[in-house]
Order: structure tokens, then C-alpha cells, then sequence
């Protein structure tokens, strides 16, 4: 199996007392029903699946009463398998196709026999269709394609490789011509390839990138299937389809601006507004807002009216593009024309690191790439595709703002590590290493009284 990152989540839900029901959501491929079973087989004695899209006669187990020995009854009628107390992980996937299947797991976490992960593809989208969503009974869990470091992992870069790289992050310091040289290829390459495990696969078992386009392709035919099937209305299936198809060439755009009216002259973004949530939450499409002012907190500053939307997977973003630039990038050619290309794979990689992506842009100042907010401090990261990435007057006009503060400004580009004039410049693949600020366990905060005595 590829190492995945979400691994370590499953291990530490596992370790948990008196532990939730984990519901893990994420688009389509993005591995999630392969990492619960290869989970199941390493810390449980019996593991159960059901997958509700290819055995809907499945929903009969929650028919009629809820109490929970009539649901273990019949679940253990249907699937003809043991389960014994605390040795038993039940799976239930696909079930946006049932979601009111959500509203039976808080009887089966209280009763405390069984571990439970409730898994889907659109369980984002379907989250209003649950009658009785079961507060306080299910934990959360996003998954996203393989990143860039998971991506190296299957490729088989030493961890030792890794490390080295994490020091010259750290420590400014530019890494050998030889190690950097071949990062750079494998950036390339993860750009084509992308993060979707099975792609991913295909690349290491062949390197044949041909096969591996072909599987992309497959991939977004299944995501407009989707789209088919699970949307209701037909307009807003028509809105979803064209804004989905649209991203590539929206991206192209010089601003890479998402503008509505480029679907129809006549639409109103109020009109469109559900369609892009839809692709947001079934996780196929990542939007960026633009910031009124890029300080904390963002998210108060946020302009849903201006926003750039990008594709969950940038192998996919090339294989929709309908022309032959795997070739280009593989080569390294990314001066012309790729600046959409790497925006969206720094866009991927830092949503599958928890940050919440804006950018900002204004007549006066110009626009910065992306803004993200780290712990309460702001940092601003620009992306150069060409030689001329020391070139940044938007970039140097947001940081002579007097009364803006920012944590660091960040050039990503295809040069060496540098520190220039309070700006630092790091190769693209680096970006592996922008993390979020990592909350302490604990917070305690205690006020003295004693003052209080009169």
C-alpha cells in the first residue's frame, strides 16, 4: 500500500477513549476505502464493509427500530460475519447514497462495542439531507490527493533525503545543484501524475504516463457521472457541469479569476453560488477568495464576489486541459502559459496542510498569489514560473504598507534557496514544508481570585 499521511489519523482515532464514529470525507479516488481497509487488516481481528453504491438492499439493515441491538442483529444477519466486542471496526461506505443512515451512529457509538467510520464521496454535499445529524457522536476527517512528500514517499526518496531538504528550509540554506536538479524533476512529474493514489500507482509500477492519463480521464468522467446522479435539478446540473468544465480555461486567464459571465452573458453569481458550493464540498473543485486586506483575521475579510477556483488534483487540471503540456512540464518547461499549472498545485498542497486559501488583489497594490493565516500571523507566498521571479512589485508594494505586519513573504520559484532584502526565496518543491501553526494540547488559563478578598 502507499504510504499516506491519513494512516497516522486512523492510528490516533483508534487510541482514543471512548472514540466517535470517524467520518472521513474527500472526493472521489482520493483512497479513502483502501486506507480503512488496510487499517482494519493491521488492528482488528474482524472488519465489516458495506458499500451502499454496490449493495443498495444494504439500508434494510436500519429499517423499522433504531435501538441498537435490532440494527447489530441485522447487521450481522446480512453480512454473516462475527463481531466481537472492541475487536470489531465496521466500515460503512458510500453511504451519501442513505444519509440518513448518519442518524442511526449515535446509538451504535453510545453503545460502545464497536468502532465505526462512516465514509463517501459526496458526504460533503449531503450533510443538509440528515435528519438528525448526530452531534457529538461523529469526528470529521478530510481527505485530500497525495501530496507532494507522499508522492516522494511512493517514488521511494529516502526519508534521510527528506530531511536534508527540511534542514535547508529551515536553516536558509541552499541545497546541493545535484539533489535540487533532481527535485525539480520530481516536482515536474507530480505535476503530471498528480496526487490520486491510483495514478500514482499506475506512474510507479510503469512510468508510463500515457496510462497514467488515461485513468485521469476516467476519473473525471466518473466526477461528471456524479454530478449526473446526485444533483437533483437539472439546471443546477447544467451550472455544476460548466463550471466544472470551465476551470482549466478560467485558470489560463491572465488574472485566473473565476468571472460567471463567462458561462453566460446573462449570469448572476447569486444564481451560481449553490453550483460552487456543490464543488466544493463534494471536494473536486478548491476556491481561493480574495481578501479586502490581508491581516488577520482573513476569514472576516474574505470577498466571496472575487475568487479564483481550482481543480482537488492538479494531474487531473492537466489531463482536462485537452492538450499535450504533460510533455512540456516534464521537460521543465514551464515559463509559458504554467503559471495556472503551478498555482494550482501550491493551492493543493496547501489545502491538503489545513490552510484555508485566499489571495489579495487591488487596483492600487497589485496581487499577491495567495495569503494564508498561520496561528495569527500572516504570510504572503508569491509563484514565478519564469526567470524574472526576483521581479515582484506587487509583492514589495503590500509589504511597504506601514501598517501591515506579516510573519514572511515567500517567493516560490525554480532557483536555489535565497534570502534577498527580507524576502525569501525557496524552490517550488519546497512548499512541502509550509505547515500550519500546530495548536499546544493544552491551554490552560487560570485567574487569581485573591484580589477579589475584601
Amino acid at each position: 500500500m502507499l504510504k499516506r499521511k491519513a494512516y497516522d489519523k486512523l492510528i490516533e482515532w483508534k487510541k482514543q477513549d471512548n472514540k466517535k464514529a470517524l467520518c472521513i470525507i474527500g472526493a472521489r479516488q482520493v483512497g479513502k476505502t483502501t486506507l480503512v481497509r488496510e487499517f482494519a487488516k493491521e488492528y482488528y481481528e474482524n472488519f465489516i464493509e458495506i458499500n451502499f453504491y454496490e449493495e443498495p438492499n444494504a439500508v434494510k439493515i436500519f429499517s423499522g427500530n433504531l435501538d441498537v441491538q435490532t440494527i447489530i442483529t441485522n447487521l450481522t444477519a446480512y453480512t454473516r460475519k462475527p463481531m466481537e466486542p472492541h475487536k470489531t471496526l465496521v466500515l460503512f461506505d458510500e453511504i451519501q447514497k442513505y444519509p440518513n443512515i448518519r442518524t442511526a451512529m449515535k446509538f451504535l457509538v453510545a453503545d460502545g462495542r464497536f468502532d465505526y467510520i462512516e465514509s463517501g464521496s459526496l458526504l460533503g454535499v449531503n450533510f443538509k439531507e440528515v435528519v438528525s445529524f448526530p452531534v457529538g457522536f461523529e469526528e470529521m476527517y478530510r481527505m485530500y490527493p497525495m501530496d507532494f512528500e507522499e508522492f516522494l514517499w511512493a517514488n521511494g526518496v529516502q526519508q534521510s533525503t527528506i530531511d536534508y531538504l527540511k534542514r535547508a528550509y529551515d536553516t536558509l540554506t541552499p541545497v546541493s545543484d545535484s539533489v535540487h536538479d533532481t527535485m525539480k524533476k520530481l516536482f515536474y512529474t507530480y505535476m503530471v501524475v498528480g496526487g490520486m493514489p491510483e495514478a500514482v500507482q499506475i506512474y510507479v509500477n510503469s512510468h508510463d504516463i500515457a496510462k497514467v492519463i488515461h485513468f485521469q480521464k476516467e476519473i473525471i468522467t466518473q466526477y461528471s457521472h456524479d454530478i449526473s446522479q446526485y444533483v437533483e435539478s437539472n439546471s443546477n446540473k447544467q451550472r455544476i457541469k460548466a463550471i466544472y468544465d470551465a476551470i482549466p480555461s478560467q485558470l489560463n486567464d491572465k488574472k485566473r479569476r473565476f468571472y460567471v459571465n463567462s458561462l453566460d452573458k446573462n449570469a448572476k453569481l447569486n444564481r451560481y453560488e449553490n453550483s460552487f458550493k456543490w464543488l466544493s464540498d463534494a471536494g473536486v473543485a478548491l476556491p481561493c477568495y480574495n481578501v479586502t486586506a490581508p491581516q488577520p483575521p482573513l476569514k472576516l475579510n474574505e470577498k466571496h464576489s472575487l475568487f479564483k477556483l481550482f481543480m482537488a488534483d492538479i494531474g487531473l487540471l492537466c489531463a482536462a486541459c485537452m492538450e499535450n503540456i504533460q510533455f512540456d512540464i516534464l521537460n521543465g518547461n514551464l515559463e509559458i502559459n504554467m503559471g495556472s499549472i503551478l498555482e494550482n498545485v501550491m493551492a493543493q498542497e496547501l489545502q491538503s496542510k489545513g490552510f484555508e486559501i485566499y489571495y489579495y488583489d487591488s487596483s492600487k497594490l497589485g496581487e499577491v498569489d495567495f495569503v494564508i493565516q498561520n496561528g495569527i500571523e500572516i504570510e504572503l507566498l508569491e509563484i514565478k514560473s519564469g526567470k524574472d521571479y526576483k521581479k515582484h512589485k506587487a509583492l514589495d508594494h503590500i509589504l511597504s504598507v506601514s501598517e501591515w505586519k506579516f510573519k514572511k513573504a515567500t517567493v516560490f520559484c525554480k532557483d536555489n534557496v535565497q534570502l534577498e532584502d527580507n524576502i525569501t526565496y525557496m524552490p517550488w518543491y519546497m512548499i512541502m514544508f509550509v505547515k500550519p501553526y500546530e495548536q499546544p494540547d493544552k491551554m490552560i488559563y487560570e485567574i487569581d481570585l485573591s484580589g477579589l478578598n475584601i
